[in-house]
């Protein structure tokens, strides 16, 4: 599954008009944790691809967003359904972490 890199503009229509699970990895290309959490961020989206949706957001290109939800360290990774914040996630966690946290959301079968 791609990951889709959200803007400002399209923030609202990729994030808060869908429906499903979107797990939103704020970040930039010179952050060091960002980079380490990306292959984390790339099998998440992957395993999980028919239950949430991923999307990244680069807090330098996009700072409307960033200041919104008050990004004051990235990584940062938030976790919405249906137009509504369900949690946060700051900094280069382990995947478990990651996994355990969209757990408590995604409705196993």
């Amino acid at each position: 599954m791609s990951i889709l890199q959200v803007v400002d503009s399209s923030f609202d229509s990729e994030v808060i008009k869908c429906n499903s699970i979107v797990l939103v990895d704020f970040g930039a290309k010179w952050c060091g944790p960002c980079r380490m959490i990306a292959p984390v961020i790339n099998e998440i989206a992957n395993e999980y691809e028919n239950k949430i949706k991923v999307v990244k957001v680069n807090t330098d290109l996009n700072p409307t967003i960033a200041t919104e939800y008050g990004i004051r360290s990235i990584p940062t990774i938030m976790i919405f359904k249906n137009g509504v914040r369900l949690d946060t996630v700051v900094g280069a966690v382990p995947k478990s972490t990651l996994i355990n946290t969209l757990k408590k959301y995604i409705k196993t079968k």
